[in-house]
């Protein structure tokens, strides 16, 4: 089953939780033993799972990542977000969680982000949930 979502960002550069929207997608599906595949199709955005109890998690992520990666740094594309396309590239554009129960297998403190790296925009996220063979 196919299922897609809109996420809007505010900032340029944001994590949004979006795993309740997941969980939900989930449900509706009806599949309870199987894999669920979040996929992002922008080449300036990414998904994660990282910590959903402690929002300053976020805000530290954030944080280092510009550091690390800064929006101006000398870049030769000319539309000036190759920094966005970096940070894509190495958070990533998918990942699989495993179901079981119905339930998205997460950790206790797991949550799924969608992450904006050339913000604010409206994005498409593409959850692909499959049931076991």
């Amino acid at each position: 089953m196919l299922m897609k979502l809109n996420v809007r960002s505010t900032q340029r550069t944001q994590m949004i939780d979006i795993t309740e929207r997941v969980r939900m997608a989930v449900e509706k599906s009806g599949v309870k033993s199987g894999y669920c595949t979040i996929f992002v199709p922008h080449t300036t955005a990414a998904v994660t799972i990282n910590e959903a109890a402690d929002p300053d998690v976020c805000v530290d992520f954030i944080n280092e990542i510009n550091k690390v990666i800064p929006f101006e740094d000398g870049y030769r594309h000319i539309e000036g977000n190759s920094a966005a396309h970096i940070k894509s590239s190495i958070v990533g554009v998918s990942e699989r969680v495993i179901i079981e129960g119905g339930k998205l297998l997460l950790g206790r403190w797991q949550g799924i982000f969608f992450c904006e790296f050339d913000g604010p925009r409206t994005r498409e996220v593409i959850l692909k949930i499959e049931k076991d063979q």
